[in-house]
């Protein structure tokens, strides 16, 4: 029996609980408190008629709502809150519950607190999902029971009863869970750190701060993957108080997973262990190399070189991440709706030997986009651009054309619909072109998610 989900039930039931966000980790939370007889109320910014198919998976369930944008003003008197992530935990509504004793807490805190297995816990600017998912993949390939969270997979809390101590647990965290967390994942894995989410965090030291929480509160058993080839995450190594390995493309490294040739290794005092040779592996690009050597880092101890061989040669990658749509005419139609900043955009170009037409734009993160102008020119022969932040896109690509002294010989169409934007691609397109749907740009201007935009993205390319 898990004594602290026991413990949790027995204290939370006589509390005024709110839950703050009623999207797709809340909802179940706000069902499993119900299902406890917890007096809950659900907030969200959302009218009702826009959250209605959400409501009706609450129906018959005994919860308050307080809905529309004065919703917070109803956030008086609560003993715990469960905060959403990309809500900030230092809004004067939450500072005021906070100082009158309300305790401020999240779905994935209290799943972290309760959680009897091994939790593995990967975090990073780029590549966190791909390397959660081979991480997962990889020991489930070996024989664990293990369970996938935070943010891909299945939200936990509600089914920490059915998971054993024996079981291994791999969650995706983002910097907005991470930033109120006080106990990190027993193996944390960061792929690196680069500007990102700027437009929610105060500054770039507050994000790599919140990123330090995946293993600022481990101990001398734990283990910390470390990006080598990164400074700011190397830099981490001297502040961690448990086991810290390395994983690097470009290095040989002492300790640690890394690219020797073409071979994955992984070397542990006089010891080098071949893993897997870079062809093996199904789905392209260096930085795929990366996200392995990272999972290599984290599961090494515990399967098989031949269990991570065989995830290598059958892994197809993770939708929406330079995902194969189809092929019309010899052109290929690539949906990588994940690329929300420059970084990820430019490994997006590199994993391509030919020039691309690139589809590009969305909502901006308060970002530098000096590099992927040089990207665009290097790697692109002809940009379509739509979104809140084409100009600034553009400007780059200008701003490097002039720098550089290369002629302007890049086409550039800017779209107001993905309508518009995919057909403009295809025309620009011949036989043997790639079309990479790559925005380095959040999705928010025009759709609730990157997922939302992907699919729109290939709904329109199965169509043509």
């Amino acid at each position: 029996m898990n004594t602290k989900l026991e413990e949790f039930k027995k204290k939370i039931k006589s509390k005024k609980t709110a839950v703050l966000g009623i999207g797709i980790s809340n909802t179940p939370l706000i069902k499993f408190l119900a299902s406890m007889g917890v007096d809950v109320t659900a907030f969200d910014k959302a009218e009702r008629d826009e959250i209605s198919d959400t409501l009706k998976k609450l129906e018959g369930l005994n919860i308050k709502y307080c809905l529309g944008k004065d919703y917070l003003k109803g956030l008086k008197g609560f003993d715990v809150i469960f905060k959403t992530p990309v809500i900030r935990f230092d809004i004067p509504e939450l500072e005021a519950e906070r100082a009158r004793g309300a305790e401020v807490t999240s779905e994935m805190e209290v799943f972290m607190e309760l959680c009897p297995a091994q939790i593995f816990g990967v975090t990073g600017s780029d590549g966190k999902t791909t390397t959660t998912t081979l991480v997962y993949k990889i020991l489930k390939e070996e024989g664990y029971n293990c369970w996938l969270g935070g943010n891909i997979g299945t939200p936990l809390l509600e089914r920490v009863g059915e998971i054993s101590e024996e079981d291994k647990v791999v969650l995706e965290l983002s910097s907005f869970q991470l930033h109120t967390m006080k106990k990190s994942p027993d193996i944390a894995v960061i792929t690196n750190i680069t500007p990102n989410h700027l437009d929610v965090h105060k500054s770039m030291e507050e994000y790599i701060d919140a990123k330090c929480n995946i293993f600022r509160y481990q101990n001398s058993g734990g283990r910390l993957v470390l990006n080598y080839d990164n400074d700011i995450t190397r830099s981490f190594a001297p502040l961690a108080k448990s086991e810290v390995i390395f994983f690097s493309s470009k290095n040989s490294l002492d300790i640690g997973s890394f690219l020797r040739d073409n071979s994955l290794v992984y070397k542990k005092g006089n010891n080098i262990t071949h893993i897997v040779n870079t062809d093996e592996i199904l789905i392209p690009g260096l930085h795929n190399i990366e996200n392995y050597l990272a999972a290599i880092g984290a599961v090494y101890e515990y399967v098989k070189p031949e269990t991570i061989r065989k995830i290598a040669s059958t892994f197809k990658g993770v939708e929406h991440r330079i995902e194969l749509v189809r092929e019309i005419d010899g052109v290929k139609f690539y949906n990588s709706s994940i690329d929300s900043t420059p970084n990820r955009t430019i490994a997006a170009l590199n994993t391509f030997k030919q020039k691309v037409i690139l589809i590009a734009g969305g909502k901006d993160k308060n970002l530098p986009y000096d590099s992927l102008g040089k990207a665009i020119v290097d790697k692109v022969k002809c940009l379509v651009l739509i979104g809140m932040n084409i100009n600034k896109i553009e400007k780059a690509l200008l701003d490097e054309i002039e720098r550089s002294g290369r002629g302007y010989d890049i086409p550039v169409y800017k779209c107001s619909t993905y309508e518009e934007a995919v057909r403009a691609a295809f025309s620009a397109a011949q036989p043997g072109d790639a079309v990479l749907l790559s925005p380095a740009s959040t999705s928010f201007d025009m759709f609730r998610n990157f997922e939302e935009r992907g699919n729109k993205f290939k709904e329109i390319v199965m169509c043509l």
